[in-house]
């Protein structure tokens, strides 16, 4: 299974559709909260040059946001992804 990093904060919607999407397709991520970690924030901003979350990252490959992980699905592509 894939390596999932899933940046986010608690009262993100659509961070908590990004994790429902990845139940449903039995994935298991790594949740990284940057509400209250100003470190953590910075880095993901160093590595996305995004603020927003989710950031969604497999297999060290940055997919975006819910509505990228959502178009990977729509696409047929998402499950290859999760499976490498």
């Amino acid at each position: 299974m894939a390596e999932i990093i899933i940046y986010t904060t608690p009262i993100c919607p659509y961070c908590v559709r990004a994790k429902q999407l990845l139940k449903q397709k039995g994935a298991e991520w790594t949740e990284v909260d940057v509400s209250r970690d100003a470190n953590e924030r910075m880095a993901l901003m160093e590595r996305t040059k995004q603020r927003t979350v989710p950031q969604i990252f497999i297999n060290d490959q940055h997919v975006g946001g819910f509505d990228d992980l959502y178009a990977l699905d729509r696409a047929g592509k998402l499950d290859a992804m999760l499976a490498s």
